[in-house]
C-alpha cells in the first residue's frame, strides 16, 4: 500500500511538472504577443443600414434583443424580426412624411425605444435622444432647440404632453410608446407603427430605399456637463460607424452584453447598441439601474458597459459579502495565492473565485467603463478575480471614444491607446508636464448645433479642445489627470488637479463623495486645500466609528501620504447632504 502512494505521488508531481511547463509556455507565449499592439480584423461598412442588412444575412435567427415583459417573462427578438420592426416604423414615419426630420425619443431604455434609435439611425432623419431626468422646461429647451418635429415618449410624459406640445409649437406629432389610442396628433405607437406594417407589406419600398449621406448630421445630443448650459452636439453618421469599427479593433467584445447605462448617453447608444449589433451579438434591455446584479443572474451576459460608479459599487459589494460571511481573510490569501501560481503560467482564477463569478451571472468576462477616473487598484483586483476591467476615455462631441485600453495590453491606471483614426496633441503644459487634450480625426463631431461661436471655441482646424488634461507615459497610453475647468493653481505657481486627491480620498471605505477646491485661508492671503466630503452614515456605523471628524483627519492624511506636500489637504468640511449632480450622476462643481 505505502509503495501504491508512493508511485501514485509520483506520478501526481510529474503531471504538475507537466502541466506547469505547459502554462509556462503558454504564458510565456501570451507574454511576446503583447509586446506589440495588436488589432482585431473587423468588417468595415459605410452605414448603419448597411451593418444592420450585414447582421441580418450573417446572423438573421440570431437573438439581437432580450427583454422583460411582465414579473417572469423574457422577450427574444431576433435579429430579422428587429430588422422588420424598423422597415416598419420606418414606412409609418414616412407616411406622415416625418422620415428626414428631427425625431426626438425620451423614456426607459425599452425594445420600443431602440426601434426607434435604429429606425431613425437608418433613415435621411436625426435623432434626437433626450435625458429622461430632465424636467419639463428642459424637455421643451431641448426640442425647441433641436427642431424636432416628432417626439417618442414612455408612459411617465402622459401627463405633460399637453404642456409640452403647447410650449413646443415645432413638434407635429406626439408617439406614445404606452398610449393606447390615438386622439389627434397624440398617436399610440402600437397602431402607428401597425399602419406602417400595412403599407410596408402592401408594397411601399420608400423606407427601405431611402440612401442617407453619412457625413450629415445623424445624431444631435445634448451636453448635460458639470458647468454651463447644455448644447447640441452634432454627430454623424461616419463620426458613429468610426467608433464602431476601429473601437473593436482594439477591444472585443462577445456573444452577450447587459444593456446598463441610459441610452440617451452617447457611450451606451454607441458601444452598447451599435458595437453589439456590429459584433451580432445579443442586447438583454436592463429595465432598472436598481436590477442590475438581478438581471446579471437572469441574463448571464458576457460583457456590460459601465461608468465607474458601478465598478466601486461591484467592488464594495464584493468585499462587503466576503466580510459579512467572514470570508475576507480567506478571499485575500486567495488573490494572494492566484497572482503567484498566474506568475508560472498557472490560471485558477474561476475556480477561486467561482462564487464571485456566479453573482455576475457565472459567465461575465469583460467590463468596459469610461466617463470618469478608475482607481488602479481596481483594475488590479478584477484582474486578480479574472474579470478584464477595460478602461476608456471618451466625451460626447468625440461620439463618444477617444482611446481605450487593450485587451492585449491593458493598464487601468490609463485610458489606453488612442484610436487608429485618431490624433493627439497636448496644448498649454503645465510645468508638471500635463497639457489639453486636443484631438483631431473621424470621430469628432461637425460642430454645436446653431451655435457657430461656441464651436469656434474649442473646432480649430479640425483640432478640438476637449477641456481635459493628461499626459502620455511611454507606452503611447493616454493619461487623465483632471477637468481644465476646475484646475487649481496654488500661491507658489503649483498646479493641482483635485480629481487626483479625490480618488485617494474616496479610497476610504465611508467617504460617499468628495470635492477638492482651492479656497483662502483664514488670513485671506493664501490658497490652502479643502476636501468637501459626504460621508456613508450606513459604513460608519459598520465601521463603529465614533468620532467622524478625527477619523476622516486621519485617514485622509494617511491615504495621501504619498502625495508631494504642496497637494496634501488643508482643510476638511463634512456635508449633511449629498452633492448636487447631474443627469449622468457627475458632481456639479
Amino acid at each position: 500500500m505505502t509503495n501504491q502512494i508512493r508511485m501514485y505521488i509520483i506520478v501526481l508531481k510529474t503531471r504538475l511538472y507537466s502541466l506547469m511547463n505547459t502554462y509556462v509556455r503558454k504564458g510565456l507565449a501570451k507574454m511576446e504577443k503583447t509586446k506589440e499592439l495588436k488589432y482585431y480584423d473587423v468588417q468595415k461598412v459605410e452605414t448603419i443600414k448597411q451593418m444592420l442588412e450585414m447582421a441580418v444575412e450573417q446572423a438573421g435567427d440570431k437573438i439581437a434583443f432580450k427583454y422583460k415583459a411582465g414579473k417572469d417573462k423574457v422577450v427574444d427578438v431576433t435579429y430579422k424580426e428587429f430588422q422588420e420592426d424598423t422597415f416598419e416604423l420606418g414606412t409609418a414615419l414616412n407616411s406622415i412624411n416625418m422620415a428626414d426630420k428631427h425625431i426626438a425619443v425620451i423614456g426607459d431604455n425599452c425594445y420600443k425605444y431602440v426601434t426607434v434609435y435604429l429606425t431613425v439611425l437608418k433613415s435621411k432623419g436625426v435623432i434626437v435622444p433626450i435625458d429622461k431626468e430632465l424636467p419639463v422646461y428642459d424637455i421643451i429647451n431641448v426640442l425647441n432647440d433641436s427642431d424636432s418635429e416628432v417626439l417618442f415618449y414612455a408612459k411617465k410624459y402622459e401627463k405633460d404632453i399637453e404642456e409640452i406640445a403647447s410650449k413646443a409649437p415645432n413638434v407635429k406629432y406626439f408617439i406614445g410608446f404606452d398610449l393606447e389610442k390615438t386622439e389627434g396628433n397624440n398617436i399610440s405607437y402600437n397602431t402607428f407603427k401597425a399602419e406602417g406594417k400595412k403599407l410596408y407589406e402592401g408594397g411601399d419600398k420608400t423606407y427601405t430605399e431611402m440612401v442617407p449621406d453619412h457625413n450629415k448630421l445623424k445624431m444631435l445630443v445634448y451636453t448635460s456637463g458639470t458647468t454651463g448650459m447644455a448644447k447640441g452636439v452634432m454627430l454623424s453618421e461616419h463620426n458613429l460607424i468610426s467608433i464602431v469599427y476601429y473601437g473593436l479593433r482594439v477591444s472585443t467584445v462577445y456573444d452577450r452584453c447587459l444593456s446598463v447605462l441610459p441610452w440617451h448617453h452617447t457611450y451606451e447608444a454607441v458601444a452598447g447598441i451599435l458595437v453589439s449589433l456590429h459584433h451580432h451579438s445579443t442586447i438583454c434591455i436592463n429595465d432598472s439601474l436598481k436590477a442590475v446584479l438581478k438581471n446579471l443572474q437572469l441574463y448571464k451576459p458576457d460583457y456590460i458597459y459601465v461608468v465607474p460608479a458601478f465598478v466601486e459599487l461591484f467592488y464594495k459589494k464584493i468585499w462587503s459579502n466576503a466580510k459579512e460571511s467572514h470570508k475576507d481573510k480567506i478571499l485575500k490569501v486567495m488573490m494572494v495565492v492566484s497572482n503567484g501560481l498566474r506568475k508560472i503560467g498557472i490560471d485558477l482564477r474561476k475556480k477561486f473565485f467561482k462564487s464571485i463569478h456566479d453573482a455576475f451571472g457565472g459567465n461575465l468576462r469583460k467590463i468596459v467603463t469610461g466617463g470618469a477616473a478608475v482607481r488602479p487598484e481596481l483594475g488590479k483586483f478584477f484582474d486578480t478575480i479574472g474579470l478584464d476591467l477595460i478602461n476608456g476615455y471618451g466625451i460626447t462631441e468625440c461620439s463618444p471614444l477617444v482611446s481605450v485600453n487593450m485587451d492585449y495590453c491593458n493598464d487601468c491606471s490609463t485610458v489606453g491607446f488612442p484610436l487608429e483614426c485618431v490624433e493627439i496633441k497636448l496644448e498649454d503644459v503645465t510645468p508638471e508636464g500635463d497639457g489639453e487634450i486636443c484631438v483631431k480625426g473621424d470621430i469628432v463631431m461637425l460642430g454645436y448645433y446653431k451655435q457657430p461661436e461656441k464651436t469656434a471655441e474649442v473646432l480649430q482646424d479640425g483640432w478640438f479642445r476637449t477641456g481635459d488634461y493628461g499626459r502620455i507615459n511611454d507606452k503611447g497610453q493616454l493619461m487623465i489627470t483632471g477637468r481644465k475647468k476646475n484646475l487649481i493653481v496654488l500661491d507658489n505657481g503649483k498646479n493641482v488637479f483635485p480629481e487626483e486627491i479625490e480618488n485617494y480620498i474616496m479610497r476610504i471605505p465611508y467617504v460617499q463623495e468628495v470635492v477638492v477646491s482651492g479656497v483662502k485661508d483664514e488670513s485671506g492671503s493664501e490658497v490652502r486645500l479643502c476636501a468637501e466630503v459626504f460621508l456613508n452614515e450606513d459604513k460608519l456605523k459598520e465601521l463603529n466609528i465614533q468620532d467622524k471628524e478625527q477619523s476622516l483627519k486621519k485617514d485622509i492624511a494617511k491615504e495621501c501620504d504619498v502625495l508631494p506636500v504642496y497637494k496634501r489637504i488643508g482643510k476638511i468640511v463634512i456635508r449633511d447632504k449629498e452633492f448636487n449632480k447631474t443627469t449622468t450622476n457627475k458632481i456639479k462643481r
